[in-house]
């Protein structure tokens, strides 16, 4: 099925310089984000603490609610509505992690009927340690990371037949991550920011050219899509971790179908510039790319307005991953080959 011509001709290549500086600027402000607020607002999953989720038959005042917290003994919580505003819930969090099976739903439930004088039900209680929380924290970072070095490997191996050389650099980071991680002292996410920086780096001087288009374009979408959580102060929590795993999964097809017309592109025209090819190949599979990516977001979008406040923002950052994975795969990813192209020249 093909909604746009197969003659068509956009000159993707002539916009990149265009592209890059828009993809900077959202890079940019991502990162001033994460920075400005210490990173997202990380849910209880990677902080610790408790979230209780409760409903009232009425409408009641946050400051009641707050109120019958302290009565129970839990003075700093944070309160928020949740889902639409006419089904009267609410999600309270605190950073005390306290035992459920200790008469902890019951002391709630008395001490919110006192203060607001309405019915109400304790729908859901959770408690994560702070050991916990920062155990996955930890295992959320080195599961992104190892994801990309095994897509480097994968990428290598297959459009450049270089399996041995992107093993062993892959190797060497995952040893070198693993070793430094166990001092105490490291902060991980300093630690994997460093070792992306030095994969790139890798990248460019062993010539793994494809290598380093898809993941410079894979990191392009996490930053984007993590950003855009701290700007709208969206909760980080394990689902969107899974989020961000399949955006990188969906991110990197879409970038090897690119790469592969690209591979075919370039034995059938061999009399060409790479910049003519790499922009054949994008228009050539440009059908494919967009149609795949309406289709998915039309699920999402359905997910997002439907699907009720638990899969939300789980669906919230799939729709933006989605739509800047879509845009990487086109402006990012195989934009970057042609840097070669300058550096032979030189």
């Amino acid at each position: 099925m093909k909604f746009i011509k197969s003659d068509i001709n956009i000159d993707f290549i002539g916009k990149r310089y265009l592209a890059f500086a828009l993809s900077l600027v959202l890079v940019l402000i991502s990162l001033g984000s994460l920075i400005l607020h210490g990173g997202p607002r990380r849910g209880i999953d990677f902080d610790g603490g408790t979230v209780i989720q409760i409903k009232f038959e009425q409408p009641v005042q946050i400051s009641g609610i707050k109120e019958a917290f302290t009565a129970a003994g839990i003075g700093k919580v944070t309160v928020q509505g949740f889902g639409e505003a006419d089904k009267n819930e609410y999600l309270v969090r605190t950073d005390i992690s306290e035992d459920t099976s200790g008469g902890l739903t019951s002391r709630i439930e008395t001490a919110l009927k006192a203060a607001t004088g309405a019915n109400v039900e304790i729908r859901r209680v959770e408690m994560v340690g702070p050991q916990v929380g920062k155990d996955l924290r930890t295992k959320a970072l080195l599961a992104m990371f190892y994801a990309l070095l095994f897509i480097t490997i994968y990428i290598s191996g297959r459009f450049e037949l270089k399996w041995v050389l992107s093993g062993v650099m892959a190797a060497s980071l995952a040893a070198a991550v693993y070793i430094l991680k166990l001092f105490p002292w490291v902060s991980m996410p300093v630690l994997i920011a460093a070792a992306l920086a030095v994969s790139i780096v890798l990248f460019w001087f062993l010539e793994l050219k494809y290598a380093m288009g898809a993941i410079v374009a894979l990191i392009h979408d996490v930053i984007i899509t993590v950003g855009i959580f701290s700007i709208f102060d969206k909760e980080f929590t394990l689902p969107i971790i899974a989020a961000l795993l399949t955006i990188i999964g969906y991110s990197l097809n879409d970038t090897i179908i690119v790469f592969d017309r690209i591979r075919e592109n370039t034995r059938k025209l061999q009399k060409n510039t790479l910049g003519v090819i790499v922009n054949r190949s994008i228009n050539e599979t440009l059908s494919r790319t967009l149609l795949t990516s309406m289709t998915t977001l039309v699920v999402l979008i359905s997910l997002f307005v439907l699907g009720g406040g638990i899969i939300h923002d789980f669906a919230f950052a799939l729709i933006v991953g989605i739509v800047v994975g879509t845009y990487s795969s086109i402006f990012v990813a195989s934009p970057i080959l042609l840097a070669w192209q300058g550096k032979n020249k030189r």
